[in-house]
């Protein structure tokens, strides 16, 4: 009898055992389920956090004025995928911008660098508003200019004397007819 207790014994000691070990398992697969997707997020928040600093690096190339994150265009949409599924292929921010780059030219960089090819880039609105300054400042002083000679012809003094003869002339020539 002692026998027969003793396996009844063992085998509810079995079965407990497996009702904590089963449950013990489940607690550990939901962990896992539950901290999968955390990390993941992690990843995730990383990764667009990257994409975001990279597309305020490069420029929409249909509204030229906006960075890549700022636009709203077909095409960058396209080039935000595009540089998506590089960063996420593995590729470095130095290799995505030179692939852009050799794709469409330095102008895809919201900088791009200082180099003869960029030239009219970086220094045409300076050259431009300086030739804008140079034919302002030349006109003022045409007008300036107009107008002090206008000015002087309206005195007496400064007229010259073979002008003023003449003109007493006609008027005299004018009162006799």
């Amino acid at each position: 009898m002692v026998g027969l207790v003793a396996t009844r014994c063992d085998r509810h000691a079995c079965r407990e055992f497996a009702r904590v070990r089963n449950s013990m398992a489940l607690v550990a697969i939901s962990v896992l389920l539950t901290c999968a997707p955390l990390a993941n997020a992690a990843a995730d928040d990383a990764l667009d956090a990257r994409l975001k600093h990279l597309e305020t690096e490069l420029r929409c190339l249909v509204c030229q004025n906006q960075t890549l994150a700022e636009s709203n265009a077909p095409l960058a949409e396209d080039l935000r995928r595009e540089v998506r599924e590089l960063a996420t292929a593995g590729k470095s921010d130095e290799d995505i911008r030179a692939y852009l780059v050799a794709r469409y030219g330095d102008f895809v960089l919201y900088n791009p660098p200082v180099k003869p090819v960029t030239y009219a880039l970086w220094f045409g609105p300076f050259l431009l508003l300086a030739a804008g300054v140079v034919v302002w400042v030349a006109l003022l002083r045409r007008r300036s200019r107009a107008s002090r000679e206008a000015s002087t012809l309206g005195d007496g003094d400064s007229v010259p004397a073979g002008a003023l003869s003449r003109a007493r002339v006609l008027l005299e020539d004018e009162r006799t007819l």
